[in-house]
């Protein structure tokens, strides 16, 4: 039987379960038109008074390569870049911090990259840039006025859109390394400084033969975070 992660999701839970991200795509073109569908269907995420922040940028083809050649370039050429927001706190504390490296090293152990490898580790890293080598590639922003619950609605309309793709048997990959270039996202998109770059995201069919797309971090037990009271 195929992995259930290379099948159409057949319901909501399947989804849920079978998202993950993946950093290996086939060659195999999205239609722009089923792009605009997965990202309309995000639409339909719930925000505080309906203020609806989100803003995308949806690329395929010509736009998307330019965008990535010109954000990898960037990376390899040794601008480490700056993200209009802080995503973690400086320094990571625990529990996260163990999260963090656990997952980290996981990934890293798949591909063979052991510790100080740091060849290996910058060209892993460079092909975050490029999405990972999608046909289909997103870059969401947000009006900086906003506050942090529009940051919280944004989060629930990311999710839709990641579901979604599965129910069309799609994969994604949310992406803060490309927030990491907000100045080239804007330059190459056209996108005014008004725009904070919240992150990227990579759309397409999952590889089945990438050993990397076989890498599913643990989970923490649902009683390691919820309460459930009668």
């Amino acid at each position: 039987m195929p992995d259930a992660i290379h099948q159409t999701a057949a319901d909501v839970f399947e989804a849920a379960r079978t998202r993950r991200s993946i950093r290996a795509y086939k060659p195999d073109p999205v239609p722009m038109e089923t792009v605009r569908e997965i990202v309309a269907l995000g639409g339909h995420a719930p925000s505080g008074s309906n203020i609806q922040p989100w803003r995308v940028h949806a690329m395929i083809g010509a736009t998307l390569q330019r965008v990535g050649t010109a954000i990898k370039q960037a990376f390899l050429g040794g601008d480490p870049g700056k993200r209009d927001y802080d995503y973690y706190t400086d320094p990571i504390v625990e529990p996260y911090l163990a999260r963090r490296r656990q997952c980290g090293w996981g990934l890293y152990g798949l591909l063979g990259i052991g510790r100080g490898d740091h060849e290996k580790s910058k060209a892993y890293r460079a092909s975050n840039y490029d999405f990972f080598g999608a046909p289909a590639g997103l870059i969401f922003t947000i009006d900086r006025k906003l506050e942090k619950g529009s940051w919280l609605d944004y989060g629930m309309f990311l999710q839709t859109i990641m579901l979604a793709a599965r129910a069309r048997g799609l994969h994604t990959c949310p992406e803060a390394a490309i927030a990491s270039y907000p100045d080239i996202c804007r330059r190459e998109l056209g996108i005014g400084v008004e725009w904070t770059v919240i992150c990227g995201m990579a759309l397409g069919y999952a590889d089945p033969e990438a050993p990397i797309n076989t890498y599913q971090p643990p989970r923490i037990a649902v009683d390691e975070y919820a309460v459930f009271l009668d």
